[in-house]
């Protein structure tokens, strides 16, 4: 679960994080954490998700402290420890790292383009994550997706229902079909999965549009990570098994 040294210089490295157990999350954005200190606090969760199989009550948790006067909760959760792995569950990572490796050109897949712009309008009230550029290549846009849910070695995507996700493949699709390249690329926060796979039993409307926009020529990258306590890098590029 350690972050090997290629990777250290090129991921995201964590604030000081604070170790605890985890009490209950609930209102999908609140977790009571008690700290290995004796204090009970309450955590930021920016994961909307169901988060299945990693929220599970008493399990480790590190999370990390803001001194922002505005914000109401000073903690943020950042990661969980379950049994075979390390799992990264703040949403707000994956388009950091993301950009940052495509930056560095660390993900082959990309590497003929050498600008990164994030945040993009494709369309009337959408954005998609990244837009990338490059000298004589087609521009390509880039939707990331975090992934937490490992189910017998398969990563899954989505972990709960999600029409912003069915919104985001037919947006990359459109795209495509004007001339650009379209990638949704899907970041695993964890270290134990072997090949991703759309979840069809939570979501299968979003499996089948994926499928389909994959037939138009939309295209699926999957990387895990390499994940510690100190920080988190990309490690490899997993099968995408539709």
């Amino acid at each position: 679960m350690g972050l090997e040294e290629p990777f250290a210089d090129t991921g995201l490295r964590w604030p000081r994080l604070y170790r605890g157990r985890l009490i209950k999350r609930y209102k999908r954005f609140l977790a009571d954490v008690s700290l290995d200190s004796g204090q009970i606090v309450t955590a930021h969760c920016t994961n909307s998700g169901r988060m299945t199989g990693c929220n599970q009550p008493g399990r480790p948790v590190y999370l990390s402290l803001h001194d922002n006067p505005k914000r109401k909760l000073k903690y943020t959760w950042e990661m969980i420890e379950m049994p075979t792995s390390l799992v990264g569950v703040n949403t707000l990572v994956p388009n950091r790292l993301v950009a940052k490796a495509l930056e560095i050109g660390q993900v082959p897949e990309l590497a003929a383009y050498d600008t990164v712009a994030r945040e993009v309008r494709v369309g009337k009230g959408s954005r998609l994550d990244l837009k990338l550029t490059g000298l004589g290549v087609p521009d390509a846009f880039v939707e990331i997706k975090n992934c937490t849910l490992v189910d017998s070695g398969c990563a899954r995507f989505p972990d709960a229902p999600t029409t912003r996700g069915q919104k985001h493949l037919r947006e990359l699709a459109r795209l495509k079909a004007d001339g650009a390249r379209a990638v949704i690329f899907f970041l695993i926060q964890r270290t134990d999965a072997r090949r991703f796979g759309p979840a069809d039993e939570i979501d299968p409307d979003y499996g089948g549009i994926l499928r389909d926009v994959v037939e138009k020529g939309v295209e699926t990258i999957a990387y895990d990570v390499a994940i510690s306590t100190q920080g988190i890098g990309l490690r490899q590029a997993l099968p995408c098994v539709l």
